[in-house]
């Protein structure tokens, strides 16, 4: 980290994503009310998940933590941001800026590798149905979770010790709503090229080895669905894995947009409305796509509600 003699700037001003007080309140209202959902929807389907025995597989363990990371990944920026809209000057202290950075950054690899995790498990469950429940122990689930929030905290921490070990001694404007990685890069008055490396090098790895494992397990996936002899298979087949596809593309299309952009066609103010969508919508969206046409999520919702009637 920067120390007093690195860095002569002690706070970092976020610039918000606008000026305009009456467009700051409609802001306000849309941002609390996504947060809202998105804190009752991710919470609610952990507490589901966890009370309903019929939906302890490997399955749902893995979106019981997919859950989770997206209610912490969204915890992380959303509330200061909603305090900021009625804030007039938008300041985060050094640290407290440098801890958002880390979280930000650890919740994206976790997002990240738990939809490949994912991805893998509906392959096995689609294409080798009889060997699952040997394919996947709690154990191996458990040991995949484990390693990655283990890789995403590492991720993390390196990302931000690279990132506030640069000196700030000139701008403190951060051109975004909440302190990320790539604006403050651009606020550096030191040599950033060995941190726009490492920012290239390890964003790429993650999402070139996460998308990967992703489009692997999907091609087998469809070449099994297509040469599956039942209808009524293929039908939930399709309908499960429709839903997990859209949440990659999106969660992927976004990422790659804000992160893997040539340095010459990268615009911060693009980024903003972006981040809007990859930091507060994507996390309200995740249960929500998991869960709306899943029949065993809405049994079991019907059994705990028909318990507490």
């Amino acid at each position: 980290m920067a120390n007093g003699n690195h860095s002569s700037v002690s706070e970092f001003i976020l610039l918000g994503l606008t000026d305009n007080p009456k467009l700051q309140a409609i802001l306000f209202g849309v941002f609390l009310a996504v947060y809202l959902v998105t804190v009752v929807g991710n919470l609610g389907l952990i507490v589901l998940i966890q009370v309903s025995p019929q939906l302890h597989t490997p399955m749902y363990f893995f979106l019981c933590h997919l859950a989770f990371v997206d209610f912490y990944g969204t915890s992380s920026v959303t509330p200061n941001t909603l305090v900021n809209f009625f804030r007039e000057i938008k300041s985060m202290p050094f640290y407290a800026c440098a801890t958002q950075v880390c979280c930000f950054i650890t919740f994206s690899v976790w997002e990240l590798f738990l939809l490949s995790v994912m991805a893998y498990d509906r392959y096995v469950a689609i294409c080798n149905p009889l060997l699952y429940v040997v394919l996947m122990p709690r154990k191996l689930c458990i040991q995949m979770v484990t390693s990655t929030y283990i890789y995403g905290f590492t991720v993390g921490v390196v990302q931000v010790a690279a990132t506030f070990h640069m000196s700030f001694c000139d701008s403190n404007l951060v051109n975004q709503f909440y302190c990320d990685d790539v604006p403050l890069i651009a606020l550096a008055c030191s040599e950033t090229q060995v941190k726009e490396l490492m920012l290239l090098i390890i964003a790429g790895f993650n999402v070139f080895c996460s998308l990967i494992i992703v489009l692997i397990s999907y091609v087998f996936i469809l070449v099994a669905i297509l040469r599956s002899q039942s209808a009524g298979g293929k039908q939930k087949a399709f309908s499960t894995c429709a839903s997990h596809l859209f949440s990659i593309t999106i969660y992927y299309g976004t990422l790659i947009f804000m992160y893997l952009q040539p340095k010459s066609s990268h615009s911060l103010d693009k980024d903003k409305f972006a981040s809007v969508f990859y930091a507060v919508v994507i996390p309200m969206l995740n249960p929500l796509i998991y869960s709306l046409r899943n029949r065993e999520v809405e049994n079991a919702l019907k059994r705990v509600m028909g318990k507490n009637v």
